[in-house]
């Protein structure tokens, strides 16, 4: 299989997981606690260095209470993969 680490999807994935949370107004710190996990969890999705299971993923949407964020960021993802540009 090939990695996805820093792929255009995985890359504007981790745009919208750390704006998501900006939206939220939440610092990474506040996120981590949420989600209790270490600060330098989210920093490492958030900087590329980390990939994310589905769990995961909604329960970051979830911590920011924003799971209409997920469908967006899902729809945008397939969209891109059927050709689409990717645009956080």
């Amino acid at each position: 299989m090939t990695k996805t680490l820093r792929t255009p999807e995985h890359v504007y994935l981790c745009q919208r997981l750390r704006q998501v949370r900006l939206d939220a107004g939440l610092t990474q710190a506040e996120l981590a606690e949420r989600l209790n996990k270490p600060q330098s969890f989210v920093a490492k999705v958030e900087t590329q260095e980390r990939r994310l299971d589905l769990i995961e993923f909604v329960k970051w949407n979830m911590a920011c209470e924003d799971l209409d964020a997920a469908h967006q960021i899902i729809s945008a993802l397939a969209d891109g993969m059927s050709g689409s540009p990717l645009t956080p």
